[in-house]
Order: structure tokens, then C-alpha cells, then sequence
């Protein structure tokens, strides 16, 4: 049985082929920004209050209106049923089934509409914008039509970042079978008769488009950047808004300036993210940067945490330090890996779980109760005098 988030990571590196784990699990270039990521939520430790009557505890809270079990966000991931058949559907019912907000991903391998007709849960959409704009506009009207809620713009990914893990394992969509690997992807049965031999692997918001990918786009690399529009600038945002009648979130703010840049053109939600760790490597960690992403922004707009989040006591100290919510993307990677629906189910339920003992142990029966009191530096300082130096 799976305690922990990295017992589900165990579990999805030993069922899966060293490809795709590394896929899901990798960073950019020497992942200094990927193991940051973790790292620094361990700058952070906890100021309990004790004496408190903590014996009935809420983590249900609403981001962006929606009303949800607790401040956890399914995050988008690109392909995800390289792990599990039609991946982002499964993650989206289990995400469901644990009533929190799921984000599908426009590289995923379920469409917009599969995934909606999938889901009876809350629905995210997240944007890369294509070179094509009739493509974009397309798929953020389908996103409108299927009931999605929020419109999720991803703004760090102009070019692909270099993973070296995808480059040496010759990461390629679908993935291929080959001399060096064939030993590997034989000794992960389960997963060549669930995925191999299962539903074509490909992006399937694309089928039928001018963007569809075929065998001569080369490496997965290659495609991605000859899809995406490195000219994206902030006058495109009131030909989004155009486009897209309810919320607008911006994912990939890492500064307090763009924070305030963002707000300014009355942007809902900033997702402060360095994509995983995945893009520019030497980047701060999404948590170093938080607080200054959220003084900057004060009421004007909700601040989401993505990147790192692997307990729910980093859940507790992202919100302590003002955070709404948290994008959890590689936990559900994980769980989706070791098996299925029931793995991304068993992720949430380990954080949910692990942000209600939080909550107990810190003497803060609901999210209401965490402020910046909640939590101080590792060494003594307070979050306020570490953000003044």
C-alpha cells in the first residue's frame, strides 16, 4: 500500500518503462530548478498553537468561485496516457470522484471533449498558444462549449526547454520500441498490454487539424516547438479575453512585476510556476518566490502554488504564506503510473490526509485560521523579516 506521494513514485518506476518515467519525473538540463523545487519547503518549518480545539477541521475552500474539497488542483500535463490508456480521463475521474479541479493540458493524449464527457468534476483548461490562432481560437471555444471553467494560460514555454532525459532516451509520440530499450519495455508487461497495444498515443486536440502530428515532425522536441508561438505578448491578452468569457488564470509568473503586470490587465489567477523544474533551469523555486508573487498581487487576484508540492504540510505552508490552492502535477503523474484511476485517487487522498493532520497538529482547524504566523524560516527568522531582506 502506497503511505506516502513517493511510495506512488516507487511504484510507477518499477511499472513503467524508463522512457516515460522519465518523462513525467525529469527536468531541464541539470535540474538544479527541479530539486529546488522540493528543497525549499524545507526553509520553511511550522509555528504550532497548542490548546486549540481542532476537533472538527475544514480544508473545503473555492477557487475561483468553484466550490471544492480542498485547495488541491489537478495540474496540466502533456501526455499523459503514455502511462495509463487515455490518461488525462482516468486522472480527471479520479480527480472527480475527490472533488477537486482538474486541468487537461492542450498536448494531451484525451481531447477536450473526452475528458468533459469523462468528468463529472470541475474542469480547467490549460492554453499553449499555436502560430496557428484559428487553431487556438478553436480549441478555447471547445473548451467554452464542453463546460470548461477557467481558462489556464501558460506563458513559459515560448521554446521548449531542454530535458536531457527525454534527448538521450530518444523520447518520441507515440513512444518506440527499440534495440536499446526492448529489454526494458519487456520487463513492464502490465504496461505493454495496457498502453502498446492500447489506444494510438498522440495529441489529440489536434486530430484533423492543420497541427495533427505525423511520422515526419521528427522528435517530440521538434514538434512542440514548431507548434507553439514564441511572439505571445502581453497586448495578446485582450484577444483572450475576447475569446474566453469566464476566468482567466496566467501560469508561469515567477516575478513580482509580471504579478503586477498581470493583475493590472485583470488577469483572475496567478499561477506562480516554473513549469516543474522543466524549462529555464536555475530559476528559484515556485515557494522562494511565492510571497513576493502574493504581496505584490494583495486581494486582486487568487495566487496558486505549482511546483514541489509533494506532502500536504508543503499544501499548508504554501497557504500559510497566502497561497489559494496548489497544483499537484507529478503526484498525479505518479499515481496514474502505478495503477490507474485508482492511483491518481490514492494521491489526492495521501495529501488530503496528510493537510487535515497538518491542520490538527498546527493547532489551525480550517484554511481560514493559516497565516504567515503559521510558519517561519529554518533558523529562526520570521517569514516577514526574511521577505524585508
Amino acid at each position: 500500500m502506497a503511505i506516502n506521494i513517493d511510495d506512488l513514485r516507487r511504484l510507477a518506476m518499477r511499472r513503467l518503462p524508463r522512457a516515460v518515467f522519465d518523462f513525467a519525473d525529469g527536468g531541464a538540463e541539470d535540474e538544479r530548478t527541479l530539486r529546488a523545487n522540493r528543497q525549499d519547503f524545507s526553509k520553511l518549518v511550522f509555528r504550532p498553537r497548542v490548546l486549540v480545539d481542532v476537533s472538527k477541521r475544514d480544508q473545503t475552500t473555492t477557487i475561483l468561485g468553484q466550490q471544492v474539497s480542498s485547495p488541491l488542483i489537478v495540474a496540466p500535463t502533456g501526455l499523459a496516457g503514455m502511462l495509463w490508456p487515455r490518461g488525462e480521463a482516468v486522472a480527471a475521474r479520479a480527480a472527480a470522484a475527490r472533488n477537486v479541479i482538474f486541468t487537461l493540458s492542450t498536448l494531451g493524449a484525451c481531447s477536450i471533449e473526452e475528458v468533459a464527457e469523462a468528468s463529472s468534476g470541475p474542469l480547467w483548461f490549460q492554453l499553449y498558444v499555436m502560430k496557428d490562432r484559428e487553431v487556438t481560437r478553436a480549441l478555447v471555444e471547445r473548451a467554452r462549449q464542453a463546460g470548461y471553467k477557467a481558462l489556464c494560460l501558460t506563458v513559459d514555454l515560448p521554446v521548449l526547454g531542454q530535458r536531457e532525459r527525454d534527448l538521450r532516451n530518444g523520447a518520441t509520440i507515440p513512444p518506440k520500441i527499440t534495440v536499446r530499450n526492448v529489454v526494458d519495455v519487456l520487463r513492464r508487461p502490465g504496461w505493454l498490454r495496457r498502453v502498446w497495444f492500447g489506444p494510438d498515443i498522440t495529441f489529440q486536440n489536434f486530430v484533423g487539424s492543420s497541427t495533427a502530428l505525423t511520422s515526419e515532425m521528427g522528435t517530440l522536441w521538434q514538434y512542440v516547438n514548431s507548434l507553439n508561438d514564441p511572439s505571445v505578448d502581453w497586448d495578446d491578452l485582450a484577444w483572450f479575453r475576447s475569446l474566453w468569457p469566464g476566468p482567466l488564470a496566467i501560469k508561469g509568473i515567477m516575478t513580482a512585476e509580471d504579478a503586477r503586470r498581470a493583475v493590472s490587465e485583470g488577469i483572475e489567477a496567478i499561477v506562480v510556476s516554473n513549469h516543474g523544474g522543466r524549462q529555464l533551469d536555475s530559476l528559484p523555486s515556485a515557494i522562494e518566490v511565492l510571497t513576493e508573487i502574493v504581496d505584490a498581487v494583495g486581494d486582486r487576484a487568487e495566487v496558486i502554488l505549482d511546483g514541489g508540492v509533494r506532502r500536504g504540510t508543503d499544501v499548508v505552508k504554501a497557504l500559510s504564506l497566502g497561497a489559494r490552492a496548489c497544483m499537484i502535477g507529478r503526484p498525479m503523474l505518479y499515481g496514474l503510473g502505478a495503477s490507474g484511476q485508482a492511483g491518481v485517487e490514492r494521491s489526492i487522498e495521501i495529501l488530503q490526509n496528510e493537510i487535515d493532520r497538518a491542520l490538527a497538529l498546527l493547532g489551525r482547524p480550517t484554511l481560514a485560521d493559516l497565516d504567515r504566523t503559521a510558519v517561519r524560516m529554518a533558523g529562526g527568522h520570521t517569514v516577514e523579516m526574511a521577505v524585508a531582506h
